[in-house]
């Protein structure tokens, strides 16, 4: 049976101050975390007033998306739904379900493997299934499709243009070492194709063999379990400690400026740059930038008309026909990601 919807999956965020500790406690379910703890993490959105960026971006790739749907002939209509907030995803399908959707091709607003930015998604989509509503089937990871280096690129190449010397940073929202370690089938394949996104991005923008750092941030949870490291403002401490003087951080690990852009990086690792003497440029995320756009449809295309698979990267395709044995939840209750 051929697909007739397509469904933009996110993470979802807070609209309003009323809505961020109720967020919080969608994110945290079944992690036993107090509103206290909690209460730390809430701060960072009332900071914005209690809004995340993240929906607003979501509509403007929804509408971006749905323009080139229309100029390459894919007549799909397009439905968007979240894991944590407004308009959640079992909603959104039941919806669907009601609209007469039988088959729907998923894009997730994560590149990359792990329990946290694949597995649980899959889970989500499992738990919405139920009822009679559509099967959905969940489009492969882009760590390294050619369109998504494209996009991160053109953010760097942009802050190079103001600082031509700075040293590359990229940055991913850090994870348990546990998670990393059982994800994909062999286990590490977080770590790994986040740093496949950073090289094919630096190698792209300075050419083969390009020095690059990539780093981590956005960590939470209890402090006596490991995170991947290092975090960035510790590493920015390093780098200046080193006699660098100028950086470009480039959040690869994210598809668009998410809070924990605004705050990880715009604030509090901006300001720790500036403590340090050290000049700071963000490069911009991907967004809707129209080589990122293009390769959402793209995605659809090889699923919908047979197109060949991109991929720039030597880690291979990723996110076809996963066993359920990849990427399990942790067996820990501190998960990650309170963003």
């Amino acid at each position: 049976m051929p697909f007739d919807a397509f469904l933009l999956l996110s993470f979802g965020g807070p609209e309003g101050p009323d809505d961020v500790l109720p967020f919080l406690r969608n994110v945290t379910r079944g992690r036993g975390i107090p509103d206290s703890r909690l209460a730390t993490v809430a701060e960072h959105y009332q900071h914005f007033g209690g809004v995340s960026p993240i929906n607003v971006q979501n509509r403007a790739l929804l509408a971006a998306i749905e323009k080139d749907f229309a100029g390459r002939g894919i007549g799909l209509p397009l439905y968007w739904g979240n894991r944590n907030w407004h308009p959640l995803v079992g909603d959104t399908v039941r919806q669907m379900r009601d609209d007469g959707v039988r088959r729907a091709l998923v894009f997730a607003t994560s590149a990359t493997a792990s329990y946290s930015s694949c597995r649980q998604y899959r889970e989500n989509l499992a738990a919405a299934q139920l009822d009679g509503a559509p099967e959905l089937f969940k489009l492969r990871h882009y760590f390294d499709h050619p369109g998504f280096v494209e996009a991160n690129a053109s953010g760097v190449r942009s802050a190079l243009a103001e600082t031509p010397d700075a040293r590359l940073v990229f940055t991913a929202h850090s994870i348990p070492v546990s998670m990393n370690e059982t994800s994909g089938p062999t286990g590490g394949l977080y770590l790994r194709q986040q740093r496949e996104t950073a090289r094919l991005v630096a190698e792209t923008v300075r050419g083969p063999g390009a020095e690059f750092d990539l780093v981590w941030q956005s960590r939470s949870g209890p402090p006596q379990v490991p995170w991947l490291e290092p975090d960035i403002n510790d590493h920015l401490r390093s780098l200046a400690a080193g006699g660098v003087r100028s950086v470009i951080v480039s959040p690869t690990g994210f598809v668009s400026d998410h809070l924990e852009v605004a705050w990880d990086l715009d604030t509090e690792a901006r300001q720790t740059a500036a403590d340090l003497g050290l000049a700071f440029h963000r490069a911009a995320s991907a967004g809707t930038h129209p080589a990122f756009v293009a390769m959402v449809s793209e995605l659809v295309q090889e699923e919908i008309a047979g197109v060949a698979r991109a991929s720039l990267g030597e880690l291979g395709i990723c996110g076809l026909d996963c066993p359920l044995t990849c990427c399990p939840a942790p067996v820990s209750a501190a998960r990650a990601g309170t963003r």
